[in-house]
């Protein structure tokens, strides 16, 4: 049975989805890759900061589209209103498979990672259930336990999601606050390059530079969460805007104090190449009765990223079963409680294959450059719109407009080329995902417009 979803989400609901979404593993895993990479923090501080004023530049961008486009589906519905069909049916992929599939993998997989300071087994390479591994085994487990809270009850799953994300910025506050007043720390490590290796110069520097602002964009990517729920808040053209810029601005904030804390607590060195970024941090910083604490704030916070995308992300499946008559079934909603059941399963499904395809860091670097590329094309139709458009009305119009969209899709070209020189497997196979989206729609959906031609179809 297909419905309408309900609207019932208000402001601080989806700015708190927002932070939810954004404040996951990346923060927590990513700093060990960049430290490898770069070799320096004061590149990295850069770097976030970069990341931040790009994200805030996004979400303008998306506030005025989303004021605008007040539909269900985020870049979904803006590529399918701007560009047709099948740039936004290949958007829809990518959300199934890199938007959230493969964030909320990472999520779970890293907490796996810090759960080892708990439970060693989890990070045991002996398989336990056929060839699977006891880490694996336990993140595709959350995965399934997350899909059943959120088929329940969409305000119940909101509600789950809202505590924990509660509890993870206090937890961040807390940390945060714990290292700058009792935390044994070294000021000096915080700008200390590394001591193991030569640092980079010229084209290196600058390779490694776009490589590392990629996984800092996929921290960071969480920033447009609101716009997927659109279609359900009560006043989007009010609030969306309001949701997106308090959600990304507060979540910069931290992320610069995180990084602060992480190097105020280990060197560059000794968070090189580390997933566990906050454990390494807080053992020094606290010793081991405070990074236990400090594990359990982390996994607090991995487990509500996790949360959030599981409740966002079906909502583009929702809308792409709307549009396209042969993908009809993903509309279809639970009679009782209104949640997208059949788009939940789905999601859980596809994640689980992604936590057994990939390590954290190859996941995040192939969800980071194909996020970023279709980021970029849903910033091009603010431009796009307001030329071809141009009475359309604007409850929420981009600040800065042309420059901000602008200075967005320049950065996110840079770092997309230099990344795919530095990282080219993960850069084809996101490339691959978008291809692959566009060779299906062409293949199947105009096959189906043929024989269907009274159906809508795009």
């Amino acid at each position: 049975m297909s419905r309408d979803l309900e609207r019932s989400i208000g402001v601080r609901t989806a700015a708190g989805v927002v932070i939810a979404n954004m404040i996951g593993a990346g923060i927590f895993t990513t700093t060990g890759f960049q430290a490898a990479d770069l070799g320096n923090p004061v590149y990295i501080y850069l770097l976030w900061i970069l990341g931040g004023v790009l994200a805030l530049a996004g979400a303008l961008c998306y506030a005025e589209l989303g004021a605008a486009i007040p539909r269900a589906g985020g870049e979904y519905a803006y590529l399918h209103a701007t560009y047709g069909g099948m740039l936004a049916f290949a958007s829809a992929l990518v959300s199934l498979t890199a938007g959230f599939s493969a964030p909320i993998a990472s999520a779970l997989k890293g907490l796996t990672h810090y759960l080892q300071h708990f439970i060693p087994v989890l990070g045991s390479q002996e398989p336990v259930l056929g060839a699977l591994v006891a880490g694996d085994v336990f993140a595709i487990c959350a995965v399934w336990l997350l899909v059943a809270i959120h088929i329940g009850s969409t305000g119940f799953g909101l509600g789950v999601t809202n505590i924990v994300t509660a509890l993870k910025v206090l937890g961040i506050l807390l940390l945060v606050g714990g290292a700058l007043t009792i935390g044994n720390g070294d000021v000096e490590s915080m700008v200390r390059a590394s001591q193991t290796s030569d640092p980079k110069t010229g084209a290196d520097l600058f390779g490694a530079l776009a490589t590392s602002l990629i996984f800092v964009m996929f921290c960071y990517s969480g920033w447009n969460a609101a716009s997927y729920l659109a279609g359900e808040m009560r006043a989007p053209e009010r609030d969306l805007p309001r949701a997106l810029l308090v959600g990304t601005a507060s979540v910069m904030v931290a992320y610069l104090a995180l990084n602060l804390v992480y190097f105020y607590g280990a060197s560059v060195d000794e968070l090189a190449g580390k997933v566990e970024v906050g454990l390494v941090a807080s053992e020094n910083l606290f010793g081991s009765i405070g990074a236990g604490f400090v594990v359990l704030v982390l996994a607090v916070s991995l487990l509500a990223s996790a949360s959030a995308m599981t409740v966002v992300g079906p909502r583009v499946y929702y809308a792409l079963g709307q549009d396209f008559a042969p993908l009809g079934f993903l509309a279809r909603v639970n009679p009782t409680t209104g949640t997208p059941i059949v788009a939940l399963t789905l999601q859980a499904a596809v994640t689980s294959i992604v936590i057994l395809l990939g390590r954290v860091d190859q996941i995040q670097q192939y969800a980071g450059f194909t996020l970023s590329l279709m980021a970029t094309l849903a910033v091009s139709c603010v431009i796009v719109l307001r030329l071809r458009e141009p009475d359309l009305p604007r409850p929420f119009r981009v600040w800065g407009y042309p420059f901000t969209p602008l200075l967005f899709i320049g950065v996110s070209v840079w770092m997309m080329v230099w990344a795919f020189r530095g990282r080219p497997t993960e850069s084809l196979l996101g490339l691959l995902t978008v291809a692959t989206g566009c060779v299906i729609y062409r293949l199947a959906f105009r096959s189906y417009q043929r024989r269907h031609p009274n159906q809508p179809g795009d």
